[in-house]
């Protein structure tokens, strides 16, 4: 027995991938349209090359933690301790690099710890029964703990040059820098695995109903691990690669990143209560949330008013997909002849 599957944007199976990404998908990218036509006429710099090199370094870190983020939300949980992570597997680096451990090695450490924090919070949720929500809420308090005991106030900043010409260098000819290389590569794998293979499709199964698709035969509890090892990986890489490009480790970096990192996801059309979402989506949400701080900084906003707007962005991801997700079932009711739940049905006097 099969369990009925969503696809992208939550179409029903069988349904062109195209007519789902031809909805929220197509309204952020003419929202990004927007966006930079409203930059430009803001600011004379914000098309030259080197501020959209700018532009996206600052905020790769956090689209690359958006994308497992996503496919954890579209399984139905939440990783809330990815800002942590990432500040713990800088300070990681930073310790082993000290030690007289070879770089490379240091990296691979950074992230074995992130996957050891993933398998963690995976263990508490899958095995342990506990609301992810709770989980990655106490190990985001844990994780920056761990990190301010091992490196204190201090710093480390003294890379190799290599380490930190990835962070902030550009490939050559282009104004892109090296970790928009990493992003896009993230993005495809992560793209094609959702959206194209069986475990993706377990992934929308489990967001739509846990139950349904355990009877199915989706061995949830090990998926479940198996992305929160994949968000702890991915959060570590990102501390790494945000260690390059301020060259210095501390305890506090990435702090308070967690909501970008989410309101990303959102944005993208991830649904807030699972089952539905794309890569795509992400992959402009994330580009549209770096021109919007880019511009409001050119223009020299000030952080409260960009704080504002960050947060007003959160609440439309969540509002505008939940009511037209509402407004779609109920137009689906009227064609098939039904009459709406009792909920949204119009009392008559």
């Amino acid at each position: 027995m099969t369990a009925t599957v969503a696809t992208p944007g939550g179409a029903k199976a069988g349904r062109s991938p195209l007519r789902a990404l031809a909805r929220w998908e197509t309204l952020l990218f003419v929202v990004l349209v927007a966006m930079i036509v409203i930059g430009a006429n803001l600011s004379e710099f914000f098309l030259t090359p080197n501020n959209l090199t700018n532009l996206l370094a600052a905020m790769m870190e956090v689209a690359i933690m958006a994308l497992p983020m996503a496919l954890i939300i579209i399984a139905a949980e939440i990783d809330l301790s990815v800002e942590s992570m990432a500040g713990l597997a800088g300070v990681v680096v930073g310790l082993l690099w000290s030690a007289g451990v070879p770089m490379e090695l240091a990296i691979l450490g950074a992230i074995g710890v992130g996957a050891l924090g993933g398998l963690m919070n995976g263990l508490f949720v899958a095995v342990g029964k506990l609301p992810s929500l709770v989980v990655t809420l106490g190990t985001l308090a844990l994780f920056r703990g761990l990190a301010l005991i091992l490196l204190g106030p201090k710093s480390v900043s003294d890379f190799p040059g290599w380490f930190t010409g990835f962070g902030f260098g550009k490939v050559p000819g282009t104004p892109f820098p090296w970790p928009f290389v990493v992003f896009v590569a993230l993005a495809i794998v992560l793209g094609v695995v959702l959206h194209r293979t069986w475990i993706g499709r377990q992934i929308y199964a489990t967001g739509k109903n846990a139950g349904v698709a355990r009877y199915s035969g989706v061995r949830i509890g090990r998926m479940r691990i198996g992305l929160f090892v994949l968000s702890g990986m991915v959060a570590a890489l990102a501390g790494v690669i945000l260690s390059a490009r301020l060259s210095t480790a501390r305890a506090d970096n990435a702090e308070g990143w967690t909501l970008i990192v989410v309101t990303v996801a959102l944005l993208g059309g991830v649904n807030i209560f699972g089952g539905s979402g794309t890569i795509p989506g992400v992959v402009l949400a994330a580009l549209l949330v770096a021109v919007m701080q880019n511009a409001l900084r050119l223009a020299s906003v000030q952080v409260e008013v960009q704080s504002i707007a960050l947060g007003l962005l959160l609440i439309v991801s969540v509002v505008v997909p939940t009511f037209a997700h509402r407004a779609r079932s109920a137009i689906e009711r009227v064609r098939q002849g039904r009459s709406p739940p009792a909920d949204t049905a119009v009392p008559v006097s």
